[in-house]
């Protein structure tokens, strides 16, 4: 297992996962827990696991029951401008091509295959999984559920959610208050509302069929404000991609 040292200035929000035009998630950090924030050195010789390295002697790997192996999409070493981004400034993917995948899973009495084949492009859930380092690549062992949907181009109003997820366009942030007055952009609250543009096939039941969901496209939701994963599309426009669970309520 390969090990590596992380300073206090290489843990930001900036490190978390996106995937071409994906934007990190707003999260807040907090102070960890018996950790003084007054001084860095507190930081040092902190000691993380890096991705599992398979041994070249091992010429494939083979996931099992509803796992699926995914080589994960190459970090932008450049802006769109050229400019040679440093490694704090890499974002870790959130999304890549799946090349095994295992064999599904029997609910009940019946067998439910993997939902992806191989050489479809994914996104997935962030934290999903267990990284491996494979014939030089980087990929993630997750479940087939952990997959968000398949990204067949590189626009996320594209993407097709999977099993229970659905693909929301959130509604732009208003500029004013109801009085009049300019809102500045940290003043500027995320709206937890938008326009369903896609949605999955539905859970399984526990025989192992397939139950639509309730939510169409078109709908104007309603929806928890912390859940799911956040992108931005090429025209600008942010979108959220979720379970149908953490939809609240339908808008008319």
């Amino acid at each position: 297992m390969a090990t590596s040292q992380l300073t206090a200035s290489s843990i930001s929000a900036r490190n978390l996962a996106s995937f071409e035009g994906l934007r990190p998630s707003n999260l807040k950090f907090g102070s960890p827990v018996g950790v003084s924030l007054v001084s860095h050195r507190s930081f040092r010789g902190l000691v993380v696991k890096a991705a599992t390295t398979v041994a070249p002697k091992y010429t494939s790997i083979k996931p099992l029951g509803d796992r699926v192996l995914v080589k994960i999409k190459t970090m932008e070493e450049k802006t769109g401008g050229g400019i040679l981004l440093p490694t704090s400034a890499q974002t870790k993917p959130q999304g890549g091509e799946v090349v095994a995948v295992g064999e599904g899973k029997t609910i009940g009495k019946t067998k439910v295959g993997i939902s992806v084949q191989t050489g479809a492009e994914v996104v997935y859930s962030k934290y999903a999984g267990t990284e491996v380092e494979f014939n030089g690549s980087k990929h993630l062992i997750l479940k087939d559920d952990d997959i968000v949907g398949i990204l067949e181009t590189e626009d996320v109003k594209d993407l097709k959610p999977l099993n229970d997820r659905v693909l929301i366009k959130v509604a732009e942030v208003e500029e004013m208050t109801p009085g009049g007055l300019l809102l500045t952009e940290a003043s500027k609250e995320k709206p937890s509302i938008g326009t369903v543009i896609a949605v999955g096939p539905g859970t399984l039941d526990e025989e192992g069929n397939r139950k639509p969901l309730s939510i169409s496209e078109g709908n104007t939701v309603l929806y928890s404000k912390y859940a799911g994963n956040d992108f931005k599309g090429k025209d600008g426009s942010e979108y959220i991609a979720l379970r149908a669970s953490d939809v609240i309520a339908i808008l008319s």
